[in-house]
């Protein structure tokens, strides 16, 4: 006979309130930061929509109602609809670069403009990616090991990877790698399948990194200018190196002008991370951010971090820090509770995605990783951004709450 107490008649609660707390701290930091990085800039004159803090609230509150409806319908429902979705954002990919629906800015088309917000599609396909994967990958272990169905795997991750490379977003598209591979082989595919994928990408990266590097003009594979130049600034490449044998004095004072220029936000960021100290400068106080030093473009979004760190220092970067990890072993500890094969692969395809994005931010901001434009999820600037991460964590508290209680 079972006693009151044994494990079988125990009230297990029915929302991860690690994973909420999580989410609630970094809104609450997301909000008081952007608002500092945008102190120069807003006086109190500003309207209240005006103020990027505000909307970022709005978006908040929007994401939250995301979050509440994915986790209401039974994961294995969405699975269900999973390839309309896809089909979905595949088509909104589509249609992203198509001139005057997708908008033009800084030479990229990743937007679509509805007046009073833009919305990137790319930051949805990621989680129709998620849910679209997993499902593909929720068969028999026997068909696992089938060629075609690998085969398969990687058509779906490599639709939306080009489509988003073409817009370009060399950043997002990346994301996408890591996330599927790593689905991959939590899924139970064929070790040697994925061993040899890792390699031959390995090889392609190396290719790019010694063209980028050490090919001249006549030899280089297509890449956007822009990327090339990041690439040159992380690796720390005298651009005076690329100029024609016979350049001129100006043309080589013009090289190394655009060098400084190409590496300032990296450099300042940098700066706004060393300065921070220990307990920072205060809230609203980083000279970095409020003289302009930090561009105050980016400051808000790519560069967050570095307002943080610059404001809050050590302590409050390792704030941020643990926040980020409640919320990805948190989802490690859903994907080991989940009934099944589909709710495992879902919140490791979620988790990966929130570590690659809270990496390769980070990274940036600390010289670690070249600029790329990946949001740090709910702490940069983005409506779209806002919703998709909410989303995403929302599929976690889905498969938390539809795990077995047996």
């Amino acid at each position: 006979m079972f006693t009151a107490n044994h494990p079988l008649n125990r009230r297990e609660p029915k929302l991860d309130w690690s994973l909420l707390c999580a989410l609630l701290g970094l809104m609450v930091l997301g909000a008081a930061f952007i608002h500092s990085a945008r102190l120069a800039i807003e006086s109190n004159h500003v309207d209240f929509w005006s103020k990027l803090w505000c909307r970022q609230l709005a978006w908040y509150a929007a994401g939250t109602i995301g979050f509440a409806a994915i986790g209401y319908v039974d994961y294995k429902t969405l699975a269900r609809w999973s390839y309309v979705g896809y089909w979905g954002a595949i088509l909104l990919l589509v249609a992203v670069l198509i001139p005057h629906i997708g908008a033009l800015k800084f030479g990229a088309r990743r937007w679509i403009d509805f007046g009073s917000f833009q919305f990137q599609p790319s930051e949805f396909a990621k989680i129709a990616f998620i849910i679209a994967m997993a499902n593909y990958l929720s068969r028999p272990p026997d068909e696992l090991r089938q060629p075609k169905v690998f085969f398969g795997a990687l058509g779906l991750m490599a639709l939306p990877f080009v489509l988003i490379l073409k817009e370009p977003d060399l950043g997002s598209a990346l994301v996408l790698l890591p996330v599927g591979l790593v689905m991959l082989f939590i899924s139970g595919a064929p070790f040697r399948y994925i061993r040899n994928l890792v390699i031959g990408v390995g090889l392609l990266v190396t290719l790019l990194l010694v063209d980028v590097l050490f090919a001249p003009a006549k030899w280089r594979i297509p890449l956007e200018d822009y990327q090339r130049r990041r690439l040159l600034v992380y690796f720390n490449r005298d651009y005076r190196d690329f100029a024609p044998p016979d350049a001129t004095r100006a043309q080589l004072q013009r090289a190394r002008l655009q060098q400084r220029t190409d590496s300032y936000n990296v450099e300042q960021a940098l700066i706004s991370v060393g300065s921070g100290g220990l307990t920072g400068t205060g809230w609203r106080q980083g000279t970095q951010n409020l003289l302009g030093y930090l561009p105050r473009g980016v400051a808000h979004n790519d560069f967050i971090f570095s307002v943080i760190a610059e404001e809050s220092g050590f302590i409050g970067s390792i704030v941020v820090l643990s926040l980020y990890g409640v919320i990805l072993f948190t989802g490690i500890r859903i994907a080991g509770q989940a009934r099944d094969r589909l709710g495992k692969t879902m919140a490791v395809g979620v988790v990966t995605l929130f570590f690659s994005h809270v990496l390769i931010n980070i990274g940036m901001n600390i010289r670690l990783m070249p600029v790329t434009g990946v949001p740090l999820p709910l702490l940069s600037y983005g409506g779209t951004s806002v919703l998709a991460s909410l989303v995403a964590a929302g599929l976690l508290q889905n498969i938390y709450m539809h795990r077995k209680s047996y």
